[in-house]
């Protein structure tokens, strides 16, 4: 029979059972698991006002970054490498090395020499997002176990941790820390309790039993996801994912634009211990004042990064338009780097239908003006990259 204790401390939680401890074996050796309660927490947290106050200002702040990313001229290339930079720093807090020079290279073919285990992870991770979010909406399919198994299956279908029960939940033990279960700092719950575990989850995702405001919801599913942990690999990725889908799903953004992993990436430790501190001691209004402030301080900077970038393409088009002859084309050759930041000349030749000695012409007048880079130091298949375009982009994503 499973020796069972109730995770409490009235000196220092928040006044809510977070979970119980259960007796688990596996390889070999007996382990305290971690089983947490069904969502909502139970007595309901009592938000003061300063918690409230902190709600609003992250709602204020969403509803500006939701205001700046329209005012683009193409929204959709904001989005398209706000998604490449949020895969980079997720999969950086699990320890890839890669750069988002790294994965654009990648992704055009141009690739020689990059870490290729950890870019194929991090492209992983921009198809998942990808998916998971077309699914939702423009499949109008609901938030649920099955999509979060469909979002894991992309993440890991191949590349390292391909071979982790790709789109299952797991059938074994698993840990977090430590070089086992024995002296990990902490473990899940086992694994015939993971189903319903995430079935209450999904419950709570879908309003069941009572309806919770969206920023609350997101910060207590997070947790809840991260302490059952139900997959042998890409658990983190999928954790943080979540957020943004229900975001997303709730229509608190209007567009995927919002992702936290490089506020827990700053914050690393002070986020692993948020986490642990809810399971052990039921600390969830630190948890909440922490998340709370994760959204607006990266909503404020998702927004800056928006204006910086206006501002950018506004200063080039007028160095743009002082080339004379040549402005035409290099109009031309400027919208293609907004959507391509790293071009080679004969790709961007075939992608304009313009000849390989103006798109060069062009390139060597944005590279004495500074809004290009070579970066191969080659004579032939030389790279260029709108390097302050891509500076404001990779803002955050320095590996560490």
């Amino acid at each position: 029979m499973n020796a069972i204790k109730d995770v409490f401390n009235n000196n220092s939680s928040d006044g809510t059972i977070s979970g119980k401890y259960v007796l688990a074996s596996t390889g070999g050796e007996s382990v305290q698991a971690f089983v947490p309660n069904p969502l909502p927490p139970r007595p309901p947290i009592q938000l003061s006002p300063h918690e409230y106050d902190l709600t609003e200002r992250a709602n204020r702040a969403i509803g500006r970054l939701d205001g700046v990313s329209s005012l683009l001229p193409d929204p959709s290339l904001f989005i398209y490498f706000y998604i490449r930079k949020e895969a980079l720093l997720s999969s950086q807090i699990e320890g890839t090395q890669s750069s988002l020079s790294d994965l654009l290279l990648y992704e055009s073919e141009e690739a020689p020499g990059v870490p290729l285990d950890d870019v194929q992870e991090v492209s992983n991770y921009v198809a998942a997002i990808n998916y998971g979010l077309k699914r939702l909406r423009e499949d109008g399919f609901p938030l649920s176990l099955r999509l979060i198994r469909e979002i894991h299956e992309v993440l890991l279908h191949k590349g390292r941790g391909s071979d982790k029960q790709a789109g299952e939940f797991r059938r074994s033990q698993n840990w977090i820390g430590g070089s086992r279960p024995g002296n990990a700092r902490f473990v899940p719950p086992p694994p015939q309790q993971v189903l319903s575990c995430m079935a209450n989850l999904e419950e709570f995702l879908n309003d069941r039993p009572v309806s919770t405001p969206v920023l609350t919801k997101a910060a207590l599913a997070h947790v809840q996801f991260e302490t059952i942990h139900p997959f042998l690999d890409g658990n983190g990725r999928i954790g943080r994912l979540l957020i943004t889908l229900i975001l997303c799903a709730e229509k608190a953004l209007q567009e995927p634009l919002l992702y936290l992993s490089l506020y827990f990436k700053s914050n690393r430790d002070e986020y692993y211990e948020r986490l642990q501190r809810v399971r052990i001691r039921g600390e969830w209004i630190q948890w909440l004042r922490f998340f709370f402030e994760g959204v607006r301080e990266t909503a404020q900077q998702a927004a800056l990064t928006a204006k910086k970038i206006l501002s950018l393409f506004d200063e080039d088009r007028k160095q743009i338009e002082a080339l004379g002859r040549q402005a035409g084309s290099a109009q031309r050759i400027h919208t293609l780097l907004q959507k391509k930041p790293l071009v080679t000349i004969p790709k961007a030749a075939h992608q304009l239908s313009m000849s390989q000695p103006t798109i060069t012409s062009v390139l060597q007048a944005f590279e004495r003006i500074g809004i290009v880079r070579e970066i191969t130091g080659k004579q032939r298949d030389r790279v260029y990259v709108y390097d302050p375009y891509l500076k404001i982009l990779e803002r955050g994503t320095e590996s560490s």
